[in-house]
């Protein structure tokens, strides 16, 4: 017996990196208003993806108000654009 993957539809995070994540949401809102709706220190000075990153990982809290975020916008936010 094998197992399958299901899709998860109704799980806006299932195949979804945390970099894409915050490269949808920098997209959508620009470093000042994210920094603004999260007050964390990444965000607000010297802002970048890879700092933020690294900081997300680190610190749970701040990572699930990210994903709180996106999982709340994620049908307003453009489609992720492809890379080929």
């Amino acid at each position: 017996m094998t197992a399958t993957v299901r899709p998860h539809p109704n799980d806006p995070l299932h195949g979804i990196t945390l970099e894409a994540i915050l490269q949808r949401l920098v997209e959508h809102y620009g470093w000042e208003k994210l920094g603004s709706m999260i007050t964390i220190r990444c965000f607000n000075f010297d802002p970048s993806v890879k700092s933020s990153l690294t900081f997300l990982r680190k610190t749970p809290w701040a990572r699930q108000k990210v994903e709180k975020l996106y999982i709340k916008i994620h049908k307003k936010l453009k489609p992720a654009k492809e890379t080929r």
